[in-house]
């Protein structure tokens, strides 16, 4: 089976198992969700809600943000991992919007990733998930993912973007990069299935009889 005919059976089963993707980090505003996602680093999504559940209803603009101050943001997010750093980037983040965007959340690739703690991933995600503009972000996990499933060679995440691109139509991309995301939470995880398990893999992969090793990103 080639890349192609994997790509659509994939497809196939994420849409049979997933037909809605909603969102998985709470937000209000687009603001707030690229808050959230600058927050989801090296942490759960349920950890981030839990933390910013008791924060949007207060703050929720970027002159909230720059009048609490980095040492005040970090007690309110001192719960998830490295919040130091987190809170810095959200309060340099905020003070830049106000500067140069009149406190909006830019709407271009290169304007979002000039923001402090905002790489290409963070972009991406506010792009498809904020905007509704097609892109495909790709973190550890879709990574891992996309290796198993014989998608990508696995070199670097830049890659497995490009080559994720180039298999699915653009206009799947913003739902199809979330179905992945519960799939491989719920089928494919990176401690029980190996490659060996679960359906997405048993239907690509008929023959295979030894774990997968993939690439980090």
């Amino acid at each position: 089976m080639n890349e192609i005919n994997r790509s659509r059976k994939i497809s196939k089963i994420l849409n049979q198992i997933y037909p809605k993707t909603p969102i998985p980090l709470k937000h209000i505003n687009k603001f707030t969700l690229l808050i959230s996602v600058l927050l989801s680093a090296q942490t759960t999504d349920v950890n981030v809600n839990n933390v910013t559940k008791n924060i949007y209803p207060k703050f929720n603009k970027p002159e909230h943000f720059v009048k609490l101050g980095r040492k005040k943001i970090e007690k309110l997010i001192k719960s998830i991992g490295i919040f130091r750093v987190k809170a810095k980037s959200v309060y340099l983040l905020s003070k830049q919007l106000i500067k140069k965007h009149n406190g909006k959340v830019p709407k271009t690739f290169e304007e979002l990733e000039e923001l402090p703690g905002v790489g290409h991933k963070t972009a991406s995600v506010v792009m498809a998930q904020g905007f509704g503009i097609p892109a495909f972000p790709v973190d550890t996990h879709i990574h891992r993912l996309a290796q198993r499933w014989g998608l990508t060679s696995g070199q670097n995440v830049i890659q497995t973007e490009k080559d994720l691109k180039r298999l699915f139509p653009k206009k799947s991309w913003n739902k199809l990069h979330l179905q992945i995301i519960y799939y491989g939470r719920e089928f494919c995880t990176a401690k029980s299935c190996y490659g060996l398990t679960c359906k997405i893999c048993t239907t690509c992969y008929p023959n295979r009889k030894s774990p997968i090793k993939t690439k980090k990103a």
